[in-house]
């Protein structure tokens, strides 16, 4: 799979294991029991990225409950990780057949098809997910919208998104870091060392925030601070993107 996809995914991974694990209903048969028991160790294997055995229980899940929506939604996360999104749009298809009112499934799927090129599609979705209100993790979805809007061009609105995620959440890194590379981009570079800086108090630097910081810095005139973001990333990143699009930078 595509660095860059990959680093999404891990990024966006807690998030969905929280909501995969929300989403489970424990009913009192026996089949039932054993399928949620299963879908608990699959995410919590996927969680600690052991995946064959994180797939080993999710498909024990569904062999005892091939109705459990949560496992379909969990193990279709998991071959999003192993780059089989054949796989994973079906099962994510399954969930939201089974349980189509459920905010999880859909912010995942949502997610999914904006990552793969069906954006309108995942937008519909993402819009259901973060306007319902029984949602009270809506940052999730409005962050996700916000990155279609993205693909879809339409930057204005991808801030709209970002900061409506942050007013219900305002320490929700992805969005943090969204609107990090955004203000930089609109030249408000003020306002793009602020957002790191809350990113900084809730989450580890990525190879984009470190580039993303070393612009700041520079376009703020602090050459020495922008030296040393741009060394920390050719050190902790070497064979990123964003390592090899800070060599080309004038100045830095």
């Amino acid at each position: 799979m595509p660095r860059n996809a990959a680093t999404l995914i891990n990024r966006l991974a807690p998030a969905l294991l929280v909501a995969a694990l929300l989403g489970c209903s424990f009913g009192s048969s026996k089949t039932d029991n054993s399928s949620d028991i299963h879908l608990q160790l699959g995410v919590r294997y996927l969680s600690m990225n052991k995946l064959e055995l994180a797939r080993e229980n999710l498909l024990l899940a569904l062999d005892s409950n091939s109705g459990n929506a949560q496992a379909h939604n969990a193990l279709a996360f998991l071959y999003e990780k192993l780059g089989q999104n054949d796989k994973a749009k079906d099962h994510y298809e399954t969930a939201l057949n089974l349980m189509p009112n459920d905010l999880s499934v859909k912010n995942n799927f949502g997610r999914f098809l904006c990552e793969h090129d069906e954006r309108e599609a995942g937008m519909a979705l993402l819009s259901q997910a973060s306007s319902s209100p029984l949602n009270d993790r809506s940052w999730l979805a409005l962050t996700n919208a916000g990155r279609c809007q993205l693909g879809l061009g339409q930057k204005q609105l991808a801030e709209n998104y970002f900061k409506q995620a942050l007013q219900y959440n305002k320490s929700y890194a992805p969005a943090l870091a969204e609107m990090q590379k955004i203000a930089y981009q609109n030249g408000d570079f003020w306002a793009s060392k602020g957002y790191l800086q809350r990113y900084l108090g809730v989450a580890n630097h990525s190879a984009e925030t470190l580039l993303f910081a070393a612009q700041t810095e520079q376009a703020l005139g602090n050459k020495e601070l922008a030296r040393e973001y741009k060394n920390l990333l050719l050190e902790k990143f070497p064979l990123s993107n964003e390592a090899q699009k800070i060599k080309e930078l004038k100045g830095l």
